[in-house]
């Protein structure tokens, strides 16, 4: 869990950060539509070129986004061992009634590929937004559903918060191990390690409620009651590198999901 800063906003000077919060959520959208329609090696190169051009722009160290990328890993290899030794196609290697096929190896490079660029987009994302900017552009683009009765304000803070505490979420996990390794608790694998996972979950889980009772006071003593008659001081403007970053994302999306 050392390491991990999904959901935090590393405040830079880059293009990417003078992004409208809102373009940068359609860029975001529009990249992972396409992603999981890309089918062919092409597209693949190309989306991977772009999306890496779009880190480097944000001026965030990479190794930033790989020492938050940790726990991606096992997920990555569950699900690329599935597709290899599951899925039909022509036998490359056989042993016993395990079998490798060469469709099984093409899937599994795929789906690895689409987890990770999805989660390289989502990094990018809350890396480069501050969550007041998110919760705006989120209710800026909910706006028109407010009339059915959808409380777009609510959902956008919901999502923010909810969001924003995947980090405060890790770091007390990683202060209570460390605090119960001290304590003389095993968490290196057996029996005993399950039962001392306890001596984590009862805590966190009480940190976790004193934290949204925390918040909610806070909101409270604030008067905060929701979207209604509420103003800002900062307003979201789109400027002309939002336009161009929109289309040059949905030229690149077209061209995935028609040409290749």
């Amino acid at each position: 869990m050392n390491g991990i800063t999904f959901g935090q906003y590393i405040p830079r000077s880059s293009f990417i950060h003078h992004l409208d919060p809102r373009s940068k959520l359609y860029l975001v959208v529009i990249l992972m539509v396409a992603i999981l329609m890309v089918d062919s090696w092409a597209a693949v190169i190309l989306t991977v070129v772009y999306a890496c051009s779009m880190v480097l722009l944000s001026g965030i160290p990479v190794r930033v986004y790989l020492e938050s990328s940790k726990a991606l890993w096992v997920i990555l290899t569950i699900t690329v061992a599935f597709q290899i030794f599951f899925v039909p196609g022509q036998i490359i290697w056989r042993w016993g009634i395990i079998s490798i096929s060469d469709m099984g190896i093409r899937m599994g490079i795929l789906m690895a590929y689409r987890l990770a660029m999805i989660y390289l987009l989502a990094q990018l994302l809350t890396f480069t937004t501050a969550p007041l900017q998110l919760t705006e552009a989120l209710e800026r683009l909910l706006k028109p559903l407010e009339r059915v009765g959808v409380p777009a304000h609510e959902l956008a803070m919901i999502m923010t918060i909810a969001l924003r505490f995947i980090p405060i979420f890790f770091e007390e996990s990683s202060k209570i191990t460390k605090a119960q390794t001290s304590r003389g608790a095993n968490f290196q694998g057996g029996i005993n390690s399950l039962r001392n996972l306890v001596a984590i979950m009862v805590p966190l889980f009480t940190r976790a409620f004193n934290r949204a009772d925390e918040l909610a006071l806070a909101m409270e003593s604030r008067c905060y009651q929701g979207g209604e008659g509420r103003t800002r001081m900062n307003s979201l403007i789109m400027t002309e590198r939002d336009y161009l970053a929109m289309a040059v994302t949905t030229v690149l999306a077209i061209i995935i999901m028609t040409s290749f």
